[in-house]
């Protein structure tokens, strides 16, 4: 038996060896270092692709907002370009309320046309300005006359001839009005 056992040993012995061999045989693959000129090359290409990629995403953001700014822009001019084809129906309303009648409901008619249209305009978000006694600004009133009041201050508003309308810093129109000193 003891002579079997050894022979047995024996090949087992000699496959280990062949084992290590082959292991040692198989080379370590490793990749080539990169020439640092090469390196240098491809880190300025990535910064400039990075500088263009910046750059396209400033101009849509740009873009995004000038085009936003211009939709509310032309939705304002829009509006107040609608509101000015409604003035001459205030205005003839405005002179109906102020001639006396005896005809109770015309004078209720016209007071509810009156109420209903300020109501959209209020909604639409314009607003009346040119009041006596407000003071004069150039920008907003068309002074047509000139009258000398010891009672009112110096550009002030003394009468008011036509209404003026406004969406938020648009001028409609200008409030048609008399000046006083």
């Amino acid at each position: 038996m003891g002579k079997k056992n050894k022979e047995k040993k024996a090949p087992e012995a000699a496959e280990t060896e062949v084992v290590d061999e082959v292991v040692e045989e198989v080379p370590e693959e490793t990749e080539p270092a990169p020439k640092e000129d090469e390196l240098d090359a491809l880190k300025k290409q990535l910064a400039e692709e990075h500088d263009q990629y910046l750059r396209v995403l400033a101009e849509y953001d740009n873009f995004r907002k000038r085009s936003r700014k211009e939709k509310e822009g032309l939705y304002v001019d829009v509006k107040a370009e609608t509101v000015q084809k409604f003035l001459p129906v205030f205005d003839d309303l405005e002179r109906a309320l102020a001639n006396e009648t005896t005809d109770e409901a015309y004078k209720k008619g016209v007071e509810l046309t009156m109420a209903g249209l300020r109501k959209v305009m209020t909604g639409l978000g314009v607003e009346e300005f040119g009041e006596v006694g407000d003071a004069f600004d150039p920008n907003s009133h068309n002074a047509v006359m000139h009258v000398d009041s010891e009672e009112l201050g110096e550009n002030v508003i003394a009468q008011v001839f036509q209404k003026g309308f406004r969406i938020g810093e648009k001028v409609i129109r200008h409030a048609v009005v008399q000046v006083a000193n």
